[in-house]
């Protein structure tokens, strides 16, 4: 009897034993929940961007001004800064001793011309006394040779009083083309040295240019574009140094004759109208130049962007999955990308939610409001 009470002991011994070793059933890895995220359709619409290029206001017509005789400045006759028109009288030189030679030449010209009419003369004389054999022959030469030389003095006394006519027209200084006058570098009565003292420099305003400069890959599509290029269309715009954008639009003007073989680019010239004077030669501004791809392009939001190691990628939503993709971007447009290829139109891209993410990751579509959004809502 007390045996077969130990072996019932330790059979149940044995199956608590075997009960402990056993424990509970071993678990897998914990389930990760759906991602919430916020997705938006790929859609084709409009895209309208521009290049940006850096740029420089100049004149059309620029000139410094100089003088071409010496002398002292007697005369200053604008307001420096107005606009004067063709043919003002801006500066005088001491013109008393250009009159002097003036007048001058004016004299030696009818003493030459005296002297040639007498010779005329005398030479329509003898050859009539000539065929009569009233005259020796001799005296027919001589009178030849007179009226030559008298021509020859003529001459000279004419172009003598031509340049004394020039010099004396070159003491004043005057408003090449119409454009506005700088502030000048001289005063009155300071010295001139001819072609080398600066007086000031006039330029024109309206209409104006713009200057910048193109990879020489480029000149083909310019050169295109002079042809077809018109005042008023959009094709060329130009923001200010301030971000303002100037409220005129351009059109191509020029390209410049060659390439720079330093940089490899060359120098277009955009032309503007300028009725305000809005624009001043020298100002640096940002010329946008509509960019030729656009039109309608596949557009997304810009925040749907991520960039890896230099690429860029955006997630697309298929079912409850999210598939990464790479794409390959065009230009930004505010808030909007140009997506130039990588996910087609009517794709569901994932706007928010994708930071915790990856390729082939299980999402929910929406994304809770905060408690207290939620509460106020």
């Amino acid at each position: 009897m007390k045996k077969m009470n130990h072996l019932v002991f330790l059979s149940a011994a044995g199956v608590l034993a075997f009960t402990a070793c056993k424990g509970p059933e071993q678990k897998g890895a914990p389930v990760m929940p759906p991602t919430a995220v916020n997705i938006t359709e790929a859609t084709v619409a409009p895209a309208v961007y521009y290049d940006k290029y850096p740029a420089t206001v100049v004149a059309l017509n620029q000139v410094e001004l100089r003088s071409q005789v010496a002398g002292f400045i007697t005369g200053i006759f604008f307001q420096e800064g107005e606009v004067v028109q063709k043919g003002k009288t801006l500066y005088e030189i001491d013109r008393r001793k250009y009159e002097a030679a003036y007048q001058q030449a004016q004299a030696s010209v009818s003493s030459a011309q005296a002297n040639y009419n007498k010779a005329k003369k005398d030479d329509d004389r003898y050859k009539r006394l000539v065929e009569q054999d009233a005259v020796a022959r001799q005296i027919v030469d001589n009178a030849e040779a007179a009226l030559e030389t008298s021509r020859s003095s003529l001459a000279a006394a004419q172009a003598s009083l031509l340049a004394a006519r020039t010099d004396l027209d070159y003491s004043l200084i005057k408003a090449p083309f119409t454009g506005r006058i700088g502030i000048s570098q001289v005063k009155l009565g300071a010295q001139i040295t001819p072609g080398s003292t600066l007086l000031n420099t006039i330029s024109s305003e309206n209409p104006i240019a713009v200057d910048f400069v193109i990879p020489e890959n480029e000149i083909g599509r310019y050169a295109e574009m002079q042809g077809k290029s018109k005042a008023g269309d959009t094709t060329f715009r130009l923001s200010l140094s301030d971000g303002t954008a100037y409220n005129q639009t351009g059109h191509l003007f020029a390209i410049d004759r060659g390439v720079d073989n330093q940089t490899a680019t060359i120098k277009v010239r955009i032309q503007f109208n300028n009725p305000d004077n809005r624009l001043k030669a020298g100002m640096s501004c940002v010329l946008n130049v509509l960019n030729q791809a656009s039109g309608d392009r596949l557009i997304i939001p810009y925040k749907a962007i991520t960039e890896q190691m230099g690429e860029f990628f955006v997630f697309v939503a298929k079912d409850s999955i999210a598939e990464q993709r790479k794409v390959h971007l065009g230009p930004k447009m505010r808030d909007q990308i140009v997506i130039m290829d990588g996910i087609q139109q009517g794709e569901k891209v994932i706007t928010e939610g994708f930071q915790r993410l990856r390729d082939g990751g299980k999402i929910q579509i929406g994304i809770p409001a905060p408690p207290e959004a939620a509460a106020k809502k």
